[in-house]
């Protein structure tokens, strides 16, 4: 199997600071904004754009982590049983924009399980999309509000985002069917 590597840890990095850039100018003080990372590797990089945007703003953005395994509408097709894990939403979501993070975006349907799982929380006044990567291959009507790095791939084709606090490192991978 080919593997390409199309990001380093440097562009990682200077692609989330434009993300953070992007989130301050729309939102200013953020101060209604919560970022919910969608685990695992979402709730990373939601960390790391809170800390960036804590050392623009001088104020901590609230910040949530959700597991949407439950929600997934493949579990049954899944080998195994899905790894369930915790979600932890520290404050109301009512009446409050919600940035959901992710590292991914391909058919949409991580994010629809994700909308799911967050209406159980309450009834946000908006809901934005910010992911690392956007591969394209949608199959529902999702589109991102913040999107890092536009991928065109084939559907045979597969990302992977490392991350150092799960992979010990930050690259961005795309792997070719063989």
């Amino acid at each position: 199997m080919s593997m390409t590597r199309l990001m380093e840890e440097s562009e990682m990095s200077r692609v989330l600071e434009r993300l953070a850039a992007q989130l301050h100018e729309r939102h200013d003080r953020c101060d209604s904004v919560m970022l919910i990372g969608i685990e695992r590797r979402g709730v990373h990089i939601a960390r790391r754009l809170a800390q960036r945007l804590k050392d623009r703003l001088g104020e901590t953005v609230d910040l949530g982590t959700l597991d949407i395994n439950l929600y997934r509408d493949d579990w049954t097709r899944l080998a195994g049983k899905p790894r369930i894990g915790q979600s932890h939403i520290p404050q109301s979501v009512n009446d409050r924009t919600i940035v959901l993070v992710d590292d991914v975006l391909y058919t949409g349907r991580t994010i629809r399980a994700a909308l799911e799982a967050l209406l159980d929380y309450g009834r946000p006044q908006a809901v934005e999309l910010l992911v690392l990567i956007d591969r394209g291959h949608r199959e529902l009507p999702i589109q991102p509000d913040y999107v890092g790095r536009v991928m065109h791939t084939s559907r045979q084709e597969h990302v992977d985002v490392l991350l150092k606090e799960h992979d010990g490192e930050d690259a961005v991978l795309l792997r070719g069917a063989s």
